[in-house]
């Protein structure tokens, strides 16, 4: 059984929702659909697995202090498949 990344709010508000998440190896933050575009800034090195919704798999690294940004609508589970922990903040655009 898969243990669940931590996820912790920071703010949510009228404009943004910042929620940081926190990994442990292997952990996953499990399936959901992002309603809103949004960025990712990673705070540790990340070693991600990122399950589609068409059943293909990415396989992708995000350095610490490096940032991303997807469109609202992307639908996956996100897998820590590195040798440590890692965590990400992730700012929504509502």
């Amino acid at each position: 059984m898969c243990k669940n990344a931590t996820a912790v709010t920071l703010i949510d508000d009228a404009l943004v929702r910042v929620t940081r998440f926190d990994f442990g190896v292997g952990h996953q933050t499990g399936w959901h659909r992002h309603e809103y575009n949004y960025v990712i800034t990673a705070i540790t090195d990340c070693h991600m697995c990122l399950e589609n919704q068409d059943g293909t798999t990415t396989h992708v690294t995000v350095l610490s202090g490096s940032a991303y940004r997807r469109e609202a609508g992307v639908e996956h589970n996100v897998i820590n498949e590195g040798k440590k922990s890692m965590s990400f903040v992730e700012v929504e655009l509502k």
